[in-house]
């Protein structure tokens, strides 16, 4: 696909524009700073895009004072007693030298455990975390899908788990493929369960349009409550970069 980037200045705010062989306008302020992104079709002129941005500066704004309010995770050492997240619930990091493979136990609601060689270095116990992540979801997503693919009258062809900075999920509707942000894992699993729900709806409608919303006001009542409670929760610290 032919992609083309540049950036405008709109009233003293930075906006970069990516054009490529898309059919519509898409307008996105993401975290963690509230970077204004438009993805445009390859023929709209900045004009064209600054008079779109310019009709939703209210909306960006919003975002914008949104994104400055939420906290920030302080840089985790990996060291004992940080606070670690899992499920909504914090715990206590305690980590353990231990001569055996690397392993993650929870001991009760309020101590997470980290066993590993002695030499570990702060990377090789974020890796280890991140992995018991991973494989936590890979243990709660599945009975998730199964239930809102009957419930949604859809059937997607993979989920997947990554890494990501700018969303919580996405859809490719051709592929019909879904994606899960890892950090998922530190959230309740209501909110989990509100990013497949959004996700797999993407395979009915593919924009956030009048249709999208009333499908999930249809399948979801109280979804909103779910988002707000996914986006007043500390974002992860990360050296963000785009």
């Amino acid at each position: 696909m032919t992609t083309e980037t540049s950036q405008i200045t709109i009233s003293g705010m930075p906006v970069s524009i990516v054009r490529k062989s898309i059919k519509n306008l898409h307008l996105g302020v993401y975290p963690p700073n509230g970077r204004v992104r438009v993805a445009a079709p390859l023929a709209v002129s900045d004009d064209a895009v600054r008079r779109a941005v310019i009709s939703r500066l209210g909306w960006i704004k919003r975002q914008l004072a949104r994104f400055s309010a939420q906290l920030r995770e302080p840089v985790r050492e990996m060291v004992n007693g940080e606070s670690h997240y899992f499920l909504g619930h914090r715990y206590r990091l305690r980590v353990v030298a231990d001569q055996g493979p690397g392993r993650v136990v929870l001991r009760g609601r309020t101590v997470v455990e980290l066993h590993v060689r002695p030499d570990a270095d702060t990377e090789a116990r974020r890796q280890l975390l991140h992995a018991w992540y991973r494989e936590r979801l890979r243990e709660l997503i599945p009975k998730l899908v199964d239930k809102w693919q009957t419930r949604l009258g859809v059937r997607a062809a993979d989920w997947r788990i990554r890494q990501m900075k700018t969303k919580w999920g996405s859809c490719n509707p051709d592929a019909r493929r879904i994606w899960l942000n890892l950090e998922l894992a530190k959230k309740p699993v209501r909110c989990l369960e509100y990013i497949v729900v959004h996700e797999l709806l993407h395979l009915r409608a593919r924009r956030h349009d009048a249709r999208f919303l009333a499908l999930m006001d249809k399948h979801l009542p109280g979804w909103q409550q779910r988002r707000r409670e996914l986006n007043a929760a500390p974002l992860a610290h990360e050296r963000w970069s785009y």
